[in-house]
């Protein structure tokens, strides 16, 4: 028998920045996003993304009333939405617009290099 000869995968670029949003609100999460892309676009970075990861989402059950009426429950849900945004060989100009960048409240941002 012969053996199949196995592809090589092309290098991946060795640095990275990774930034994951998160937040109630899907808009004002998108246009984030937008507003990162567009930030390293204009500096020169080469990105992937935005990627959407699945939705969190919290279920809570509460009683409407006390004590001996507990057919009577109200459920809530609370969804939270992620977003990941990968940025291959950032210059350095590129890493310090990302921290000035003034995002809207209700968008909790991670930045990993």
């Amino acid at each position: 028998m012969e053996r199949k000869q196995v592809k090589e995968t092309p290098d991946v670029p060795k640095t990275r920045i990774r930034i994951k949003l998160r937040g109630y609100d899907y808009k004002v999460l998108d246009k984030s996003a937008r507003q990162i892309i567009e930030t390293a676009m204009r500096y020169g970075g080469q990105v992937s993304g935005p990627v959407p990861l699945p939705t969190e989402i919290h279920k809570y059950t509460v009683n409407r009333s006390t004590f001996v009426h507990k057919d009577a429950r109200e459920q809530f849900e609370i969804r939270v939405h992620k977003r990941l945004i990968d940025i291959y060989n950032p210059p350095q100009k590129l890493i310090e617009a990302l921290g000035d960048l003034n995002l809207p409240s209700g968008v909790d941002v991670q930045i990993k290099m």
